[in-house]
């Protein structure tokens, strides 16, 4: 599995408001926010429901695993969706960075990417 998801009971713009505020007390801050809703209507002249890509990224982490492996920036940073679903919920979906991290199967990596995992784990319970 590449990620996990919790169904919130909040606004769309609360949702990305409080997912913020989670990752921070985490450690992590948000380097890119892509509006997909937005794009796919500027380039696309096409009407989706609301979603934003949250790029998540704790320094500190981010250093120990480019230490180990230079080219991890490839896999990185950690990607936080908040999207709207056909039903009306929203939705926040975080990706798995164990099963990211492990494509590299190197072992410093493997301990990082379970810190990096409990990390958004309890970003995801103070959502619920």
């Amino acid at each position: 599995m590449y990620g996990f998801t919790v169904k919130v009971k909040s606004s769309f713009d609360d949702a990305v408001a409080k997912v913020t505020e989670e990752l921070q007390k985490e450690g992590f801050g948000i380097l890119t926010e892509i509006d997909v809703k937005a794009v796919m209507k500027k380039k696309l002249d096409i009407d989706k429901r609301p979603y934003k890509i949250l790029g998540a990224c704790n320094p500190v982490l981010a250093n120990q695993a480019i230490e180990a492996e230079p080219d991890i920036g490839l896999l990185l940073p950690c990607n936080v969706v908040v999207r709207e679903d056909d039903a009306g919920d929203i939705i926040v979906g975080f990706m798995d960075p164990s099963t990211v991290l492990g494509l590299v199967q190197k072992e410093e990596l493997s301990g990082l990417g379970a810190e990096v995992l409990s990390r958004l784990h309890r970003v995801r319970d103070a959502l619920i």
